[in-house]
């Protein structure tokens, strides 16, 4: 798996084009958005989508104006945080009726439309305080509008956004990245009395001056943008993980752990390689994932002046040992893919395997930013499904066992191949991509999408339970406008991530690099008090 970064998308006017970006050869920031979107009437029909049942948090979303699906991205995105605590039932805020708050233990609010026209009985029920309510982003000043009393309650009143440089943001301590493409503001304020609104985090504008990113008072808390958009490991997207817990597990215990996965093994890697790392880990007690190819494909010859070559796992005896020893020595298997590229195409590279995407086009443009085209032709769950029988079959031909855990390759599939997918491996190890339709029940969209990073196990929409893969890898060269990123970074990015008061740091590297590359990693995150665990433990914890 290479790193890629998407050219980002042109800019709407009052609206942020949020920039697509595969780093470290994962995924990290949303896809084409508009932020700030001029409105139109709310009402338009759409769907209400449950995790569960007897769900105890409510995601309500914005859903007018040409950005509905922005405001469906957004709710997937929080949906799947509140997932890791419980169950979740997604609802349009057109949609809301007087009294559901009641129903549920803590409601979020995502504003993602610029003064969308809210529900007086949404507004009503949140100053009711019957609920603990977290409100992200926009229409904050509805709110404050629809209660006199609201600043001698509450204690702030909402301003404008300030839209000058902010590249970081204050909790716990810590400094929290912020993406330099992010300008669409922070909310300031009219009037802010800490002694009854409480500063949570701080964003922290290039001037040096500070204004509060975060504020809570009685039920209410409040952050001053959309976290959700422009998320990079390490950034201030952490700050809304961890402020869950408050609202949905504020008994939650510390705990710091993490997990690594030894990328792209397939027929053409090097055994000594991986028996190497094997030992290395083991002699540390690091339980490690193994992301297997089953099948090495170069079509067009790219490696041997034209040669083409197939070669699976079964008609390279000595990988396959060379995984069944890594297992014996603390390994788990993770699929990743069936081929990791796709037909006879250069899809973006050079069709060989472990370069090229597998179930979705793209191509680098003359920037060198790699660029996501859409699904491949022939997309469909059927298809998918096909493809991911071939490569179990693969691996028992290899005589290995079978994966439970599955990781696209770079990160990059379809709804209707993630549907699929999860139907028989139901568990990732990988950062998200998600897509508009699954909660509004509209059909997929593979037009706009969002590519996340979380901070522990959740479920996603598509069936998915995810383990988290959220600091990256080591790149000892840069490409694809992607920069270097040492074991140091890494470790740095680690650090970071201890604000979530029970995250989880997942990394992965190559085992084409010197292992003691990793021992510098691994033991560097030791140090930052973390524990290595098995995928399987973690799999195991979402709902």
């Amino acid at each position: 798996m290479r790193a890629v970064r998407p050219l980002p998308a042109t800019r709407a006017a009052r609206a942020c084009a949020s920039s697509v970006a595969l780093a470290a050869a994962a995924l990290l920031a949303c896809a084409s958005c508009a932020h700030r979107a001029p409105p139109r009437a709310a009402g338009a029909p759409s769907a209400e989508r449950a995790h569960a049942a007897a769900a105890r948090c409510i995601v309500l979303y914005d859903d007018s104006g040409p950005y509905a699906w922005l405001g469906e991205l957004y709710a997937a995105g929080a949906a799947a945080l509140a997932s890791h605590f419980g169950a979740w039932t997604a609802l349009p805020v057109s949609r809301y009726a007087r009294g559901t708050l009641r129903a549920y233990d803590a409601a979020i609010y995502v504003g993602s439309t610029f003064d969308q026209p809210l529900p007086a009985a949404f507004m009503d029920d949140v100053l009711a305080e019957t609920t603990d309510v977290l409100w992200i982003g926009d229409n904050i000043w509805e709110l404050s509008a629809r209660a006199p009393d609201f600043l001698a309650r509450f204690g702030f009143l909402p301003g404008s956004f300030d839209q000058r440089p902010i590249h970081a943001v204050t909790y716990k301590g810590a400094r929290l990245s912020r993406h330099a493409d992010g300008t669409e503001g922070v909310m300031s304020y009219r009037a802010l009395d800490r002694s009854t609104a409480k500063v949570l985090a701080w964003a922290q504008r290039d001037d040096g001056a500070a204004l509060p990113w975060a504020v809570r008072a009685r039920r209410l808390t409040y952050i001053g943008e959309q976290p959700l958009a422009y998320v990079t490991p390490g950034d201030r997207s952490l700050v809304l993980a961890d402020l869950l817990f408050d609202l949905l597990a504020p008994g939650a215990s510390e705990r710091h752990r993490a997990v690594v996965r030894i990328e792209d093994v397939s027929a053409r890697s090097s055994p000594a390689a991986l028996r190497d790392v094997a030992d290395r880990l083991a002699a540390r007690g690091v339980p490690f994932a193994v992301a297997v190819i089953p099948v090495f494909a170069d079509p067009l010859g790219a490696e041997d002046e034209g040669r083409p070559a197939r070669v699976a796992l079964r008609d390279a005896p000595e990988v396959s040992a060379a995984i069944r020893y890594m297992l014996e020595r603390g390994g788990s298997l993770v699929l990743h893919g069936y081929t990791h590229q796709y037909g006879g195409v250069n899809n973006p590279y050079n069709g060989v395997t472990g370069a090229d995407f597998e179930f979705y086009r793209a191509h680098v443009d003359a920037a060198d930013h790699v660029v996501l085209d859409g699904p491949v032709d022939e997309d469909s769950e059927s298809w998918a499904a096909d493809r991911l029988s071939r490569a179990l079959r693969e691996m028992e031909r290899a005589g290995l066992p079978r994966p439970r855990v599955f990781e696209y390759p770079h990160y990059a599939g379809s709804p209707a191949d993630s549907r699929a997918i999860a139907r028989t491996l139901d568990v990732a190890f990988q950062r998200e991509v998600l897509f508009p339709g699954a909660l509004r029940g509209t059909g997929d969209d593979t037009s706009h999408w969002l590519g996340l990073t979380f901070p522990f196990v959740v479920r996603d929409v598509y069936g998915w339970r995810v383990v988290p893969e959220n600091i990256g890898n080591y790149v000892p060269v840069p490409y694809n406008q992607q920069p270097v990123v040492t074991p140091e970074q890494l470790v740095a990015r680690a650090r970071a991530l201890r604000v979530v008061r029970d995250g989880v740091a997942g990394f992965f590297f190559h085992p084409v690099f010197d292992a003691a590359i990793l021992e510098r990693i691994v033991d560097g995150i030791r140090r930052e008090g973390y524990s290595f665990v098995a995928v399987d433990s973690l799999s195991r914890e979402a709902p």
